[in-house]
């Protein structure tokens, strides 16, 4: 009976090698989810306040470079009381952070990011009054801006999405940042014009990666 029953073992053993493990079935799904992710969907949401990009900015953003690059594009508004018409404002972007800390288990620092960005403003005093003023009355455009951008950020590290295996991150930033009038301004009238301090805006967001 011990030579029938040492082949029934073994013909048993081979055929639990040749099956699938079901555990590895199962995790191949997120892999196969994390690389069909569409290359025009944004990676993550934003939605700042202040920087000169309006009182209240929102829109959606792109990482590269493992993730040390980001690009934002921003919708702003400012209402009428506080600038006198309701201003739109459009905004790009672009971000780099050459490091990171991670200080606790799900939580990360970015202590220096730096970048520029470009903003159009719609809705700025006179715009509908052609010929008020002539082509060269203000040597300065009246509603594009841009300028350097530095700043800092620190990251929450949630569960990845269980559906697709995406990692999940929330991010608080702040940003200084000043643009092309200011810095003239200030370089061109060092003697009663604009103080340091005065170069500066500030902006406070958060972000979302989904």
């Amino acid at each position: 009976m011990k030579t029938h029953l040492l082949p029934a073992l073994l013909l048993a053993a081979g055929g639990s090698h040749a099956a699938t493990p079901p555990d590895t079935a199962a995790t191949a799904l997120p892999r196969a989810a994390r690389s069909e992710r569409p290359w025009y969907r944004p990676t993550h949401l934003a939605l700042q306040t202040g920087g000169g990009l309006g009182m209240v900015a929102a829109g959606a953003g792109y990482q590269f470079s493992k993730n040390r690059l980001e690009t934002d594009i921003l919708i702003g508004y400012v209402p009428r009381r506080y600038a006198g018409s309701a201003l739109t404002l459009a905004s790009l972007k672009f971000m780099y952070s050459p490091f990171r800390l991670r200080v606790a288990e799900k939580v990360q620092v970015l202590p220096l990011t730096v970048g520029a960005y470009f903003s159009y403003t719609h809705g700025t005093l006179n715009d509908e009054l052609k010929g008020q003023y002539s082509s060269d009355y203000y040597w300065f455009s009246t509603d594009t801006r841009y300028g350097p951008l530095v700043g800092g950020r620190v990251t929450y590290l949630a569960a990845p999405v269980a559906a697709t295996g995406q990692p999940r991150k929330l991010s608080f930033y702040y940003e200084l940042g000043s643009n092309d009038l200011y810095l003239a301004s200030y370089l061109t009238n060092r003697n009663g014009g604009l103080r340091f301090g005065q170069l500066l805006t500030l902006a406070l967001g958060v972000k979302a990666d989904f």
